[in-house]
């Protein structure tokens, strides 16, 4: 991979509702996520942030990450509601009541 490549996906991260459903998934399921130990990845796959869904060298780089005002931010923003489809709906004015007419006919 070339490096304007590189530069071009190394800032790509997750959107919000994607590490919103991860995180669903590994909570009906009721263990952390967890990786295998891989060779690609930055300590093998092992210190991994759910929140931000980046992988880390070591335990030491995570901790520091935890503190960061990146991660605590993210972490706020994934307490808020997950957004949907019907919510979209909403906001643009879809909605699916029947409002009664704004000029009845005579």
């Amino acid at each position: 991979m070339g490096r304007k490549n590189k530069q071009r996906f190394s800032s790509i991260t997750k959107d919000r509702d994607e590490i919103q459903t991860q995180i669903e998934k590994a909570d009906v399921a009721g263990k952390p996520i967890a990786f295998e130990y891989d060779d690609e990845l930055p300590g093998g796959g092992q210190f991994y942030a759910i929140e931000t869904g980046q992988h880390f060298t070591d335990a030491k780089a995570l901790a520091d990450h935890k503190k960061s005002r990146y991660f605590k931010k993210r972490a706020k923003e994934l307490k808020e509601e997950k957004y949907t489809q019907g919510s979209a709906e909403w906001a643009s004015g879809m909605t699916k009541e029947k409002l009664p007419p704004a000029h009845p006919v005579l």
